[in-house]
């Protein structure tokens, strides 16, 4: 064949097959719905989800089902696969519309019923909205599609003058208050700017079907050229079952009729044939699902204009969507696409991020002290306390590990307990309900004592969790010996020197009884609150650290008047017993010792009381 010849043969074919620009138009089996923020794309044996996320993010979720067709074989009966199909779905789409709502800022407490209902009842509180949102969602359109048209219809020929009228007059008007009713509600909900928002969200899933049929690259540039309407719309549906009502409700009346049921007054037999209906209900929506099949099929203008009241509702529940919800629906149909056509492509959840000042304002209404919110989010975060102004956002899975404890700490629980450390001296002592928290004023003790020790032997009595023990011993001493009568705190202090790589020799010990030999400096802070006092302290001092490591006798000086009366057996000569007191016991304490020199602590209180031996 010649070259100018082929030429000419090929522009021929260009100009007899449309636009040169488009592709071949390609079949499409993928259907979808507008959620929050998002669309959600069904195919032949997948379905996915994508939702922009406050953050400006698209996040994915995606699963797999098993299509009617690989099921039994009364699932693809014709009629009857509409049927499944309706409800199917119908569960599915109020499910994906409750979970968009978890990915958009859906982060209100659960109430006292859902959580009564997830600990007592074992029922998801989800589930139970899904299902009573379906169970709504069904009772709303008998109500209004059914029972409403039906009550009026009867109520307008209960007036004498038209109460003979023939039956099928009754039927079409009864059929066309139903239609006037689909369309005052579909205006009513356009008034809501949350709906129209949906709306256009619902055109942007139209657009990028409809591209793909069209045989164009699936882009926002592509997709934004074509219509929001489709052949295959939810709205096209719902038209048909309305027709499809009317028509079966029209034989349903005149059966009943015959068979000299309706006897009664027009408003009565309304009633009558209301419960006759909702049997039919099942039969209307297999016969609705038939003819919307069949007119997918076709496109010629009969099939059109068939359609065309369909599209034209279109109008009122599609809206122009921007570039940002388009791209969404592509992110939606294009996963389908992978999905459908490779199944070892893994299903994926929600990327759900919870905006840093919801999730803030929410632990505040649970933790009071800014300093303990702070420490929340450093530690689950990973961040320091002076980067926390920078996070924009934070994952559900942390935010949720963040309000458990908040909750915690609700309940009285210290923060150094609901974390499981405290931060002392520089280093992490791990603590837990059986030993005290070390508090800032005794890191005052420690200095004094490091300054003292400093290639000598240490005896430390009441060691708690060992944090004292581990400053002066990483401070410089030689030798580090801590007791303390509870096994459980020594347990505790052992972890901590190993964690800390201090090498300290511990000993379960009431005070001196299992000290053997002598040192160069004794250091204690033992329990002093008085033990009528200890029941007037906070919360989170008197329910949750240990009463021994409280209770310091009736006065609250037991425990230095046996330091004073032993304390010379263990000291080296030369030595010094470095010891920490509770608010105004500074001079008693020196009297009981007959000497002592008292120092300050940060907030200017007696608190340390050093005796030299």
């Amino acid at each position: 064949m010649q070259p100018k010849t082929a030429f000419f043969l090929k522009k021929i074919g260009v100009v007899l097959n449309g636009r040169k620009a488009r592709k071949e138009k390609r079949v499409c089996s993928i259907g979808g719905q507008a959620v929050l923020e998002g669309v959600m794309m069904r195919g032949e044996r997948s379905v996915a989800t994508a939702v922009r996320s406050p953050s400006g993010e698209i996040t994915i979720e995606s699963s797999r089902f098993t299509p009617l067709k690989e099921k039994n074989i009364f699932y693809r009966l014709p009629f009857f696969r509409g049927v499944f199909n309706l409800f199917s779905q119908l569960f599915q789409g109020t499910a994906i519309l409750l979970r968009s709502a978890e990915v958009y800022g859906d982060f209100e407490e659960p109430t006292k019923f859902e959580k009564f209902l997830a600990k007592k009842l074992k029922i998801n509180p989800k589930s139970l909205m899904m299902g009573l949102s379906v169970v709504l969602g069904v009772a709303l359109a008998v109500a209004l599609f059914m029972l409403l048209p039906n009550f009026l219809a009867g109520l307008i020929f209960s007036i004498p003058e038209i109460a003979d009228t023939h039956i099928a007059l009754q039927s079409l008007t009864e059929g066309a208050i139903m239609l006037l009713i689909f369309i005052l509600y579909v205006l009513f909900t356009n008034a809501f700017k949350e709906l129209r928002r949906l709306y256009r969200y619902h055109g942007a899933e139209h657009k990028v079907i409809s591209c793909y049929e069209a045989g164009l690259e699936l882009t926002v540039e592509n997709a934004r050229g074509m219509k929001t309407a489709h052949p295959r719309c939810g709205t096209t549906f719902t038209f048909i079952v309305l027709c499809a009502s009317i028509l079966v409700f029209a034989l349903i009346n005149w059966a009943l009729k015959e068979i000299g049921i309706l006897k009664y007054s027009s408003l009565v037999n309304s009633f009558i044939k209301l419960p006759v209906k909702l049997v039919f209900v099942p039969i209307i929506a297999g016969i609705s699902y038939e003819i919307l099949k069949f007119l997918a099929r076709f496109d010629n203008p009969f099939v059109k204009l068939l359609r065309a009241p369909g599209m034209l509702l279109q109008k009122l529940t599609t809206k122009e969507p921007d570039d940002e919800m388009i791209e969404v629906a592509i992110a939606a149909f294009k996963k389908v696409m992978e999905m459908d056509s490779d199944p070892s492509v893994p299903e994926t959840k929600f990327k759900i991020s919870v905006p840093y000042d919801v999730a803030r304002n929410k632990i505040a209404k649970k933790v009071k002290e800014e300093s303990d919110i702070d420490w929340l989010f450093c530690e689950i975060l990973n961040v320091k306390r002076s980067s926390l102004n920078a996070i924009k956002s934070i994952e559900w899975e942390k935010f949720e590990k963040i309000d458990k404890l908040a909750d915690e700490i609700e309940k009285g629980k210290p923060l150094q307990y609901v974390l499981g450390y405290t931060e002392f001296y520089g280093y992490k002592i791990s603590v837990n309900k059986n030993v005290l928290i070390p508090r800032p004023e005794t890191e005052l003790l420690c200095e004094e004592a490091i300054k003292r020790s400093k290639g000598k032997s240490v005896l430390e009595l009441c060691t708690g969790s060992g944090a004292a023990a581990i400053a002066i011993k990483l401070g410089g001493a030689r030798e580090v010996i801590a007791t303390d009568i509870s096994p459980q705190a020594i347990e505790v202090a052992k972890a901590n020197a190993l964690l800390n790589g201090a090498g300290i020799k511990f000993v379960v010990s009431d005070m001196f009884e299992g000290v053997e030999g002598k040192y160069d400096v004794i250091v204690c802070n033992p329990p002093y609150i008085p033990s009528k006092d200890i029941e007037n302290l906070d919360r989170e001092v008197k329910e949750h650290e240990p009463r021994l490591a409280l209770d310091g006798g009736e006065d609250g000086l037991k425990f230095y008047r046996i330091i004073a009366d032993r304390y010379k057996d263990y000291l080296n000569p030369g030595g010094c017993v470095l010891l920490e007191v509770g608010i105004g016991q500074a001079e008693e304490v020196v009297k009981i010792f007959n000497c002592g020199e008292i120092l300050k602590d940060y907030a200017s209180i007696d608190r340390i009381i050093i005796i030299n031996g």
